[in-house]
């Protein structure tokens, strides 16, 4: 066994790796970014194995989740996080548009649902909506509920009282990721602290929704970066039930756009860590899907994803389009929880 193997061991508090898998330690020993690195650095055929045995306590390794994500305010965000499209700061030829009508986003979740979705997100270029924004969100929740989907938002930050609103509403689950490690996070975002992020998130706990929260590799974060996110996802009390892990969807315009690619296996890696670290989450691979092969993506599924962005757009970039995902899951003798269609 590695030396890395049974740091990773220690840290779960088991003796090997191969024996039993890790575990989310107890409160008091806390993951650290040194902890995750070692999981890591195993040989991927140690890690793959120890995540899918984490991955089986929890879930059923033949059921994936699908999502849809919808933009129903798009550009003219004031932001300049580097990795985005409809920032105002990078010159995209993303142009901003107004929020959705309840009519246009009924037709999409409609169209989501007929499609196999469970979960209908909906996503708004805001830095923080208005609370005049925030009335007309709440009745676009209230739309998707009444399709029976699952409702979710990514609408920037929020104060208390905003998050109490969505849920209110009905809203399900609140998207707010964290992006990056704290200690890359300036290098990437500069209109926007850490620990607005996390406030947004005590916010949202404390109003009884449930957290969508993840990040994005590739962005020329280390390794140790990568370990350093997936440490501050775990340590949140509860971690996140939903967790997706974003591959950077390079866009000319923005500063990221000349990037390298990151190797494929690094992403396999840490869907496994993320697995491994937080056990009852549903772990989604999102952005960037559409750029990666299909062996890939089926390591990912292997490493414990087990949702997925499911349809033509996610946001302003390409998704792997319906029918490709309905056959490679067929492929696969993957299911999916199926919602009622009515009428």
């Amino acid at each position: 066994m590695s030396e890395a193997c049974r740091a990773a061991a220690k840290v779960a508090g088991e003796s090997t790796c191969s024996a039993a898998p890790a575990v989310l330690p107890p409160a008091a020993q806390r993951w650290t970014p040194q902890a995750v690195l070692a999981l890591l650095e195993q040989p991927l055929p140690e890690l793959l194995f120890q995540a899918q045995q984490v991955h089986r306590q929890h879930h059923d390794p033949t059921e994936m989740e699908l999502a849809t994500l919808l933009s129903v305010k798009t550009g003219g965000c004031p932001e300049d996080c580097a990795y985005c499209p409809q920032s105002v700061h990078h010159d995209t030829g993303v142009k901003a548009t107004k929020l959705m009508t309840p009519q246009e986003v009924r037709a999409a979740a409609r169209a989501a649902r007929q499609a196999g979705a469970q979960r209908f997100c909906m996503g708004a270029a805001w830095r923080a909506p208005t609370d005049r924004d925030l009335d007309k969100v709440a009745e676009l929740v209230r739309v998707v509920k009444e399709e029976g989907l699952e409702a979710c938002c990514t609408l920037g930050m929020l104060s208390a009282g905003q998050a109490q609103r969505l849920r209110h509403a009905g809203l399900d689950y609140y998207n707010h990721n964290l992006d990056t490690a704290p200690d890359f996070y300036g290098a990437i975002i500069h209109t926007r602290d850490y620990e607005d992020r996390l406030r947004t998130l005590e916010h949202v706990r404390a109003a009884g929704i449930r957290v969508c929260c993840g990040g994005i590799v590739g962005m020329g974060e280390s390794r140790l970066q990568r370990a350093g996110l997936i440490a501050q996802l775990a340590n949140l009390d509860p971690y996140p039930e939903s967790v997706p892990i974003n591959h950077l969807v390079k866009v000319a315009g923005t500063p990221l756009a000349d990037q390298p690619d990151l190797d494929p296996l690094e992403i396999v890696r840490t869907i496994a860590a993320a697995r491994i670290a937080m056990p009852r989450a549903k772990v989604r691979l999102s952005a960037g899907r559409r750029d990666m092969d299909e062996s890939t993506q089926v390591l990912c599924f292997l490493a414990g994803a087990n949702s997925i962005f499911y349809g033509d757009r996610l946001l302003v970039t390409g998704n792997p389009d319906v029918e490709a995902d309905r056959a490679l899951l067929a492929r696969l003798g993957l299911r999916t929880r199926s919602v009622p269609v009515e009428g």
